[in-house]
């Protein structure tokens, strides 16, 4: 008998019957992308594992608590056995057969009906790769193949063209807080589709040299009618090149929404009709100081964290900040774009009741390869920013978190970079 290749194919089995005999961990790796074909699920085993039980109790499953038995596959259209029992997988097997259902045996390949690829998703497609030699079968090479092939179309390397006419429209994209490895998957796979990428100082920088020569790329800092008008120029932008039926990114520095104006940029392109979709991004206001190995919450030190823009001062009547009411906090309290006006945060922090010999941190550039740390108290913040030359970005952590992380930091540039002893006030 000769050996054949298998035979690729996509099932669709949605509201369809599928059994899965075994509620170990090949079916807790198995189940989620059946529960996301929409197929009807009957899981058979008379134990399962937290994480497969959980899917049960939240109605994503039928599980039957019970061993197999002979009838189990009557209506299904494909089944999953996986077992620890042989008797009972070869059993399984044999009905299958005979009600020509297709069957995956975790436990011999060989004697299955069909075989899972290893599969994975980028923009909008499925990529599977199932080895063609029967007898050299080597799943991990097969998962290695897909993993390069799935991170090229996330990442541009791997591209074609869309050949559809696509809907104008623009990405609100988060870049996260610096390093470009800390953009979203989502997020990169747009900004790889782009036609034009309008970009923040902040974005991450190295993702625009990746990027194909036919896309613009449009510094936002530099479009004209001068700094009070930017917003307005830059929603014109949008929205000239979105009606323009070409695909935008407007690729932010951390999260679109954590002071980062997307909302001004939401509210302009749905008043213009144009279509968009909002990637969040991870916010500097959390990473950054884990970067620095700074937790703004810990257990027994901080139970709350506040996060609040430091670019207007406490004692500005346009600040829409309580600080006395951050002052009572006992938790960390994370400033962003707070480097120069620091002296009259800590001042007003003080002056609230908020102990002078607080634990404060200073991170500069984030995540990036130029990251530093600067200790200090809130007493001795402000004339240490000024004598260490602490220039913005920097996120400021403020609280007993700060001498938490000793020795976790990841920063890798010069300057204080891992996390010292907390300061002697």
């Amino acid at each position: 008998m000769v050996d054949h290749p298998a035979y690729p194919v996509g099932l669709r089995l949605s509201g369809r019957r599928v059994v899965v005999i075994g509620g170990g961990q090949v079916a807790q790796r198995r189940l989620p992308a059946l529960i996301a074909a929409g197929a009807d699920i009957v899981l058979v085993s008379p134990s399962a594992t937290p994480s497969v039980e959980a899917m049960a109790t939240a109605g994503e499953i039928h599980w039957e608590r019970r061993r197999y038995t002979e009838g189990d596959l009557a209506d299904a259209w494909y089944v999953l056995i996986a077992t620890t029992d042989p008797r009972a997988n070869a059993q399984a097997s044999a009905e299958a057969e005979r009600s020509r259902v297709w069957c995956v045996r975790s436990d011999d390949a060989n004697a299955a009906t069909a075989w899972t690829p290893a599969t994975g998703r980028s923009k909008g497609v499925t990529v599977a790769v199932l080895t063609a030699d029967p007898h050299d079968r080597d799943p991990r090479r097969s998962a290695a193949l897909r993993d390069a092939i799935v991170e090229g179309l996330r990442d541009g390397t791997i591209a074609a063209p869309h050949h559809r006419t696509r809907t104008p429209g623009v990405a609100l994209v988060g870049g996260g807080p610096g390093d470009p490895d800390l953009i979203t998957v989502r997020g990169r796979r747009l900004l790889a589709e782009a036609d034009v990428v309008i970009a923040d100082r902040l974005g991450p920088r190295d993702l625009l040299a990746e990027l194909p020569p036919q896309v613009e790329v449009i510094d936002a800092a530099k479009i004209p009618y001068g700094r009070f008008m930017a917003q307005e120029a830059i929603n014109a932008a949008l929205i000239e090149h979105a009606k323009a039926g070409k695909a935008v990114v407007r690729l932010k520095g951390g999260d679109p929404f954590v002071f980062g104006r997307g909302m001004a940029d939401a509210e302009a392109l749905a008043a213009a009709g144009i279509p968009c979709t909002v990637v969040p991004g991870i916010s500097s206001s959390i990473s950054v100081p884990a970067a620095a190995g700074i937790p703004v919450t810990h257990r027994g030190v901080a139970h709350e964290f506040t996060v609040v823009s430091g670019h207007v001062a406490p004692d500005d009547e346009r600040s829409l900040v309580d600080w006395a009411a951050l002052a009572r906090l006992r938790g960390t309290l994370v400033v962003l774009m707070g480097v120069d006006k620091i002296g009259a945060i800590a001042r007003a922090l003080v002056a609230g009741g908020r102990d002078p010999h607080t634990p404060v941190a200073v991170i500069q550039e984030g995540t990036t390869a130029a990251q530093r740390r600067v200790d200090a108290t809130l007493a001795t913040v402000a004339d240490t920013v000024a004598a260490e030359e602490v220039r913005p970005p920097a996120v400021i952590v403020i609280g007993e978190v700060v001498g938490v992380g000793t020795g976790v930091g990841t920063g890798t540039g010069t300057g204080t970079d891992a996390a010292p002893a907390r300061p002697t006030p």
